[in-house]
């Protein structure tokens, strides 16, 4: 049977020519969609609920002062750090795969998550930091893992299975880690280290928004322009070499973009789990697409969080359980899933 292709050339009006996937572009509008429509529902779900369209009309400023507290001053705030955070999240997930060639490289798996919640508890259980400096622990936890992780799976280059394995043994230590300075911590200072080790939106102000959307305004942008690079890496060095790219230089470029992504929605939301790892799967069963599926992956990422969020508050109550809970369960059973789908296609 014949597939139908699903891609289009178009030619821009100063002449360059571009190939659209029609398809994938689809994918990407009706995520973004969904993610929109997740948000204004999350934003009228909580102890004071608001119907979507006076949600709609106080974001447009229509709404009476004490629909604009609610919206723009308590609840906007929480959304968006859950757009961005899921957004960061999978397009750090489709990265990290794309570059190790492997479905299971994720910052989950590779520790990038375990070091951040590290550097965490080194500020909470140590130092009895304030939330500011939590967040900085955590972004900087996460920058020397995944310096370690680059520089112990170095050799000659960084390959696929080789940055994995490594990554396996790092996030081993670090949860070892993170275990022994639970046990150091005081009755409050374990619960509060615990709370933020789930992954949880709740409390998320402006000052969590406006860092992690000047980050992702620079780093989205930064990766699209290498995208084409990592689609030759996808092939392999030697091909990518012959091509023209940069090999070394490229991967080290997405790489410290995938640590810094992760590394900040870790810091702004806690380590919640697997999105980084079934956005990009998600995302590239529905496109149907070859290559890192990077655009897919964010809009995924953010619409998988957020929805996340939106059905633990309608099934639980507001606040009752955190988000990093449902991405966790959700997460595990696609992951089952995934390494059933691997061994009986043989590459596992």
């Amino acid at each position: 049977m014949k597939t139908r292709s699903t891609t289009r050339a178009v030619r821009t009006p100063g002449g360059l020519s571009l190939r659209l996937d029609l398809r994938a572009l689809l994918v990407v509008v009706l995520l973004l969609a969904a993610a929109c429509a997740a948000g204004v529902a999350l934003i009228g779900t909580g102890d004071a609920k608001i119907p979507a369209a006076d949600v709609l009309r106080t974001l447009a400023g229509n709404g009476n002062a004490y629909q604009d507290f609610i919206v723009n001053e308590l609840r906007l705030p929480r959304v968006l750090v859950g757009l961005l955070v899921g957004g960061s999240l999978g397009l750090g997930g489709a990265l990290f795969q794309s570059v190790s060639r492997n479905p299971l490289g994720s910052p989950d798996v590779l520790g990038l998550s375990q070091g951040s919640t590290a550097g965490a508890l080194v500020v909470i259980v140590l130092l009895s930091g304030t939330s500011t400096q939590v967040t900085a622990g955590a972004l900087i936890g996460g920058l020397v893992t995944g310096l370690a992780i680059y520089l112990l799976a170095w050799k000659q280059g960084v390959h696929g299975y080789r940055l994995v394995l490594v990554g396996i043994g790092v996030s081993a230590v670090a949860t070892a880690v993170n275990g022994y300075l639970l046990t150091k911590a005081d009755l409050v200072d374990a619960a509060r280290a615990v709370v933020w080790m789930t992954g949880s939106l709740g409390g998320r102000d402006w000052d969590q928004v406006w860092p992690l959307l000047a980050l992702c305004a620079v780093l989205v942008p930064l990766v699209l322009v290498h995208a084409r690079g990592l689609r030759m890496l996808e092939m392999g060095d030697d091909v990518a070499n012959a091509l023209g790219v940069r090999v070394q230089r490229v991967r080290l470029v997405l790489m410290v973009s995938a640590v810094l992504l992760t590394a900040a929605a870790t810091a702004a939301a806690g380590p919640v789990s697997f999105v980084a790892l079934t956005a990009p799967q998600l995302a590239r069963r529905l496109t149907r697409s070859p290559g890192p599926n990077l655009v897919p992956s964010l809009c995924m990422g953010a619409a998988l969080l957020v929805a996340a969020d939106w059905a633990s508050q309608r099934a639980f109550g507001a606040d009752q359980l955190p988000v990093g809970v449902v991405t966790g369960v959700l997460g595990g059973v696609y992951l089952l899933w995934l390494l059933v789908t691997e061994r009986r296609a043989g590459r596992i």
